[in-house]
């Protein structure tokens, strides 16, 4: 059951170092899909990528949670964990607080609502619409390609299959990507319980955000949402009010710390920036947390 600190915690500075000894592999993931805006007429198919973080001593043998990241604006998929060739520092964060028994053993995806173009992410407007529509790409494609070709607690990868298994799996963005994690929660709550949006807000409608969960046919004790910003971020002000907001909200949604009394948390940190940094400590906080057993 998740249990949050009263405060973000530090990614130790020893976890950004390589570990040789047991180290993770990153894979380079390609799968079938259909261009955003034309998706329901599946006229026009992409083959996309998605970089996928595999634990140490990782065995078809065991069962994963899986960890969904998405990236902000003016990135890929490979922003946040590199590629096979070229790892990015949380690839070793991983590796690190895997091996020290900080992280639990997990599959980490790095997919993109990119499009047609690695230049999507850079035009706001797009970026907007394309997080909007990614819900298509990530049930009907994403999820069952990856959870087909790796070794998650879905039994299967129908539709019921991947609803059976959604406690164990997380939907995680910074900016744009928390952008699209709102979305996710909009659209796709049958596959996914915990949901980590980190300095981007999608409205402070909290009556709207609570009909997104009412429409999907669940309740209050069937997510758990974690939120955490920065107070120098530019995108502070703005994801507070909706944060604050759906905290007030108190019919559907229940700040506590932890999942046994309620559904909403927020943590800031003090002069956190719109920086890769502070993702990065953002992210941690997250899977410090997730699937520990307590």
């Amino acid at each position: 059951m998740l249990q949050f600190p009263t405060q973000l915690q530090k990614i130790p500075s020893r976890y950004l170092q390589k570990n040789n000894d047991k180290p993770g592999k990153l894979v380079s993931f390609n799968y079938d899909t259909y261009e955003s805006f034309s998706y329901q007429q599946k006229s026009q198919k992409l083959t996309k990528r998605a970089i996928v973080y595999l634990p140490y001593n990782y065995s078809s043998d065991n069962k994963y949670n899986v960890f969904y990241l998405m990236h902000g604006g003016w990135s890929d998929e490979t922003t946040y964990l590199g590629t096979p060739d070229d790892p990015h520092p949380l690839k070793n964060i991983l590796d690190n607080a895997i091996a020290e028994g900080k992280i639990t053993p997990m599959i980490v995806v790095c997919p993109t609502y990119n499009n047609l173009s690695v230049q999507d992410s850079s035009d706001y407007g797009l970026a907007l619409q394309l997080t909007d529509n990614y819900h298509n790409e990530l049930a009907d494609d994403l999820l069952p390609a990856i959870e087909n070709e790796f070794s998650t607690y879905a039994e299967n990868v129908t539709e019921q299959g991947l609803i059976d298994s959604r406690d164990h799996r997380a939907f995680c963005g910074f900016s744009m990507g928390s952008v699209t994690t709102w979305h996710v929660f909009q659209y796709c709550l049958r596959y996914f319980r915990y949901f980590f949006p980190s300095s981007g807000a999608l409205t402070a409608n909290a009556e709207l955000l609570a009909k997104f969960v009412e429409k999907q046919g669940y309740r209050s004790f069937d997510f758990y949402i974690f939120a955490a910003s920065g107070t120098a971020d530019f995108a502070y002000s703005g994801f507070t009010a909706q944060i604050q907001a759906m905290a007030s909200y108190k019919e559907m949604f229940k700040f506590a710390g932890n999942e046994k009394d309620g559904n909403l948390y927020y943590l800031v940190a003090p002069g956190g920036t719109h920086s890769p940094e502070n993702a990065l400590e953002d992210f941690y906080n997250c899977l410090i947390q997730l699937w520990k057993e307590n």
